[in-house]
């Protein structure tokens, strides 16, 4: 893990949101994290979208998201966050990286 990237994850020790390899997208509080960028999160849940049907809120409670399979990891602004309607919001869920 380089200098920057380290700097950047301490920043973002506070609430998350983390897309896997595989599509899935976990929220979470950000506890640690370790030069392979394995994350340690707290009282997550996994978001699982839908065209038909409002989001899921799959709850996960203490989670760690192996390194290999982190795509993306940024900060969640809470005040927004839960300014959100889940129940109203319609997606495609997000297909697997392909690398």
């Amino acid at each position: 893990i380089s200098g920057i990237s380290k700097h950047f994850l301490n920043e973002l020790l506070g609430t998350v949101a983390v897309i896997t390899s595989d599509g899935r997208m976990i929220v979470g509080t950000l506890k640690g994290f370790d030069q392979t960028i394995n994350l340690i999160l707290d009282e997550s849940h996994e978001r699982v979208f839908s065209s038909s049907q409002g989001v899921e809120q799959v709850v996960l409670g203490l989670y760690i998201v192996r390194g290999d399979n982190v795509a993306v990891i940024g900060e969640i602004d809470e005040e927004t966050d839960s300014a959100l309607d889940l129940g109203n919001i319609r997606a495609e869920p997000l297909n697997s990286v392909v690398h």
